[in-house]
């Protein structure tokens, strides 16, 4: 029998789905489901605003359009090229059932360093977890790129008292539709947990840090992306710098900017961040609004008291971008240190004789290439993460860590523990066809994949993700630091790698550290 639901905006029709189909065993999806308006014209760098209503029955079969970004640079693995539009913010749902037996609902912000991705990429299909978990799962879109992350004062809106952060203003407008909807797709609206990787990470730990998005979810997992935000005097340069680029006078006039244009000026923008070492051009801004602090700490003053945090990052993040790079794999020492020096200036020497004395003590490999990425995976990556779980601890609340240390196949094992290879393990995808040459195959892969399937399905049921297969899961604390290590062998360690975090003490970390 069909599903209809009935929102305030209109009919929606889900798609049944059977065992023997692609998607799952017994569920209704839900595809491209319009969340807010097409936020295109007048409402390009503007917050969004909720969906038009319509007449008749909307059939629900087919994705949305994706937010507009530059070709190419999309994460392999994600499915073929998918159809652009500024007309961009559409959720999707995985249900067991329409019904009243109030679903925990996990919602999926996507990665893709605030400029790529989708809600409907390849790895982030729910019926795995909605199957077995008896979860409703949603994913969403979001505004990328400039069109999304574009902050300046000249764009202030007096309601929300944002200047920028309109991909993270959509997110709280399909965290809002899911408070006021998914207890029609048979979810309970008092038990959602929004989970996402990389700049989905950053995302949710944002959100866990803005007073604005309290109340729209409950627990939150972030995968490889802590609490970050970048200054609105550096924001502002970003955007007079694109105007620049773009040939316009003033950020105003780029609301009439064809987008093609203005994406071209973004990858201009992008290319000449990554010459100078800055990093990301357009991400998350304390803009006074969404984020009137930095996200850490916001955190640390018990903005999310109460909320339980799953959090962790792999151990080998940064070899996702070591793929192809010659210079960089075969640099000497003395190579890695210029690296270094672009973003830890005169102390760059010191950190790498502090990894070296470190991984010399455990008989890790020392060569430069290996060096660097240990000091970038966790100036990125793990320490920002490991600053929200000692937080947030620190609150009373209880967090969870994980290092998941499974190691790719792939390029003969250069990329071991890389960025974005948990995904398809947390949501059952590694039968994806081709997936298997990223993530590899196999009982050992299918046995870590269920373990954190399950990990993932308790935490967001229960606020705990100890289970049967993982054991007893220890909350993290900054005394003991106890980590769940994901990898063939699951096991808890406490205070893992210890002596890099140690170095880290009292010095910054992150894209866009608190201390800035």
């Amino acid at each position: 029998m069909t599903a209809i639901v009935e929102t305030k905006e209109g009919r929606l029709q889900g798609v049944e789905e059977t065992a023997s189909s692609l998607e799952g065993s017994g569920l209704t999806v839900f595809r491209g489901v319009p969340f807010a308006k097409p936020p295109v014209g007048t409402r390009r760098f503007r917050p969004p605003q909720p969906a038009e209503p319509w007449t008749g029955v909307r059939v629900c079969d087919t994705f949305g359009f994706v937010a507009p970004q530059p070709q190419g640079q999309a994460m392999a693995g994600q499915g073929t090229p998918e159809e652009q539009n500024e007309d961009c913010l559409y959720l999707n749902v995985w249900t067991p059932a329409c019904d009243d037996a109030a679903h925990p609902v996990m919602v999926w912000i996507h990665g893709g360093a605030f400029v790529t991705g989708s809600g409907s990429g390849a790895f982030y299909r729910g019926h795995h977890l909605a199957s077995r978990g008896d979860v409703v799962v949603v994913t969403i879109n979001y505004r990328l790129g400039a069109l999304g992350f574009l902050a300046h004062p000249d764009l202030l809106d007096e309601e929300t008292g944002s200047s920028g952060n309109w991909g993270l203003l959509d997110q709280v407008a399909a965290l809002q539709w899911v408070q006021a909807n998914v207890h029609l797709f048979g979810g309970d609206p008092t038990n959602v947990t929004i989970f996402g990787e990389s700049a989905g990470s950053m995302s949710v730990s944002c959100l866990v840090g803005s007073p604005l998005a309290q109340g729209l979810f409950r627990r939150a997992i972030a995968q490889s992306g802590g609490p970050n935000g970048v200054p609105m005097t550096t924001a502002t340069k970003a955007a007079e710098q694109l105007c620049e680029l773009a040939g316009v006078d003033g950020v105003l006039a780029l609301r009439d900017l064809d987008v093609a244009d203005l994406l071209a000026a973004q990858t201009k923008l992008q290319l000449a961040a990554a010459e100078s070492g800055s990093g990301m051009a357009l991400a998350p801004t304390i803009d006074g609004g969404l984020l009137p602090e930095h996200p850490l700490k916001a955190i640390e003053g018990g903005v999310a008291e109460g909320k339980e945090l799953l959090v962790g990052t792999n151990l080998d993040e940064m070899k996702l971008w070591v793929v192809g790079n010659r210079r960089l794999t075969s640099g000497d020492e003395a190579f890695i240190l210029r690296r270094l020096e672009k973003t830890f200036g005169p102390d760059a020497a010191d950190a790498l004789e502090a990894y070296k004395a470190a991984r010399a003590d455990r008989g890790d490999d020392l060569s430069p290439i290996e060096l660097w990425t240990a000091i970038e995976s966790d100036r990125v990556f793990r320490l920002p993460s490991l600053r929200m779980c000692e937080a947030q601890s620190a609150n009373g609340t209880a967090v969870y860590d994980y290092l998941f240390t499974w190691k790719s196949p792939a390029l003969g094992g250069l990329l071991a523990s890389c960025h974005a290879l948990e995904i398809p393990f947390v949501f059952g995808t590694l039968t994806t066809p081709g997936v298997e040459r990223f993530t590899g195959e196999g009982p050992e892969a299918l046995a870590l994949s269920e373990k954190m399937q399950d990990a993932w399905l308790a935490f967001a049921k229960t606020g705990n993700p100890s289970t049967e297969g993982l054991g007893e899961w220890p909350a993290y604390d900054s005394t003991r630091r106890a980590t769940m290590v994901l990898d063939a062998d699951t096991r808890v360690e406490d205070a893992p790698l210890e002596a890099e975090r140690a170095y880290w003490d009292g010095r910054p970390a992150g894209r866009f550290p608190a201390e800035d």
